[in-house]
């Protein structure tokens, strides 16, 4: 009996062995041919706001059921649709099922016509332009809004830049805030040596694999070990979507406005003044601690891109007395993307939003 047992679990193992070769080869082929990628971004939406490039969605549902209306607004350097990568791994899709009524800003791919975009062009123009469109929409006066790494940035400067404004409250996501902390991304800034306006093309923007070459600083080896993984993992159908939509979204860079990542470069790498809490914005300073509505900053103990030393900081420069820190072990993108998100993250994070909105 035991020998006829062991017979069976080889003949089991064998068998799956073959099963996974035959996978393998398959998904393999489809991966080098670039046959059958998933789709990414397929929440249906629609455009309520355009200028220029920059667009705001509103995801269609119909159980918006919460209130007040939440407005993502997302980094200037990468797309939009990590949001929204695919059906049962959609930041925006968990949101809608939980009522919410759901808009995105996209900032679009900025070429010769945006490149003297500013700080100012996005929190004292487009961002204003957006919220108004959202309460005009949604019919509801008051914005919840929810920014994500430099678009948390963004979103700090435009509630500390608009204070009693209709944006009642205000989460950030993987934000830097301590820029000396930051890592090689922007070390070369520091002291002053290296010209940021080097860096432009005949655009004036910082070219899109300038931005992917950046992230690559952070992990060097970071393609051997994806390849590896994605080897071993080669005849799981689910993971190879994953992997290609992943690796799609990290290498899809967009141009990086110049007179903005200039302006950036010199008060947030070089001079570091978002520590103090207040910033230079337009024709005044605007002060973190002028913001006193709720307030979650959110971060990923396991971010290599902003590491959670440089987030922490900005838990303690509003003015707010609702004031929490939301501590994940998460990478970068994994605190919105993945399992674990889905799981962990995710839901912790909409327990806040919940937390501060209302049955419509």
């Amino acid at each position: 009996m035991a020998q006829t047992s062991v017979a069976s679990d080889v003949l089991a193992r064998v068998r799956r062995d073959v099963e996974r070769s035959v996978l393998r080869s398959r998904n393999g082929l489809k991966f080098l041919s670039g046959v059958g990628r998933p789709e990414v971004g397929q929440t249906p939406k629609d455009v309520v706001w355009r200028s220029g490039k920059a667009e705001l969605w509103r995801y269609r549902s119909d159980t918006r059921t919460r209130r007040p209306p939440l407005l993502f607004v997302h980094s200037l350097v990468s797309r939009s649709y990590v949001f929204d990568l695919a059906p049962g791994n959609s930041f925006i899709e968990f949101m809608l099922n939980r009522g919410f009524d759901v808009y995105l800003t996209d900032w679009g791919e900025p070429d010769e016509l945006e490149s003297h975009y500013t700080l100012e062009t996005y929190c004292d123009g487009f961002l204003p332009d957006m919220v108004e469109v959202v309460r005009s929409v949604s019919g509801d006066d008051d914005v919840n809004m929810f920014g994500y790494c430099m678009g948390g940035l963004l979103a700090l400067l435009y509630a500390a830049g608009h204070v009693g404004g209709p944006v009642t409250a205000l989460a950030v996501m993987a934000t830097p805030g301590d820029f000396k902390v930051s890592g090689p991304m922007t070390s070369i800034f520091h002291t002053g040596s290296t010209n940021p306006a080097d860096l432009l093309d005949e655009t004036g923007n910082v070219p899109a694999e300038a931005v992917f070459n950046s992230f690559r600083l952070l992990a060097p080896t970071g393609d051997f070990t994806s390849y590896a993984n994605l080897w071993q993992h080669l005849w799981n159908d689910d993971y190879v979507d994953a992997h290609q939509i992943m690796t799609r979204w990290a290498k899809d860079h967009i141009p990086f406005p110049g007179a903005c990542m200039i302006q950036v470069t010199e008060l947030f790498a070089r001079d570091n003044v978002l520590v103090t809490g207040r910033v230079p914005l337009g024709d005044r300073d605007v002060d973190l601690a002028d913001i006193t509505i709720p307030f979650v900053n959110i971060l990923g103990e396991n971010d290599n891109i902003v590491p959670a030393e440089s987030t922490a900081v900005l838990t303690a420069l509003v003015g707010s007395s609702d004031v929490e820190e939301l501590r994940l072990k998460a990478g970068h993108a994994g605190l919105i993307v993945g399992r674990s998100a889905h799981t962990r993250h995710i839901p912790a994070m909409v327990d806040w939003l919940e937390r501060h909105s209302q049955p419509s």
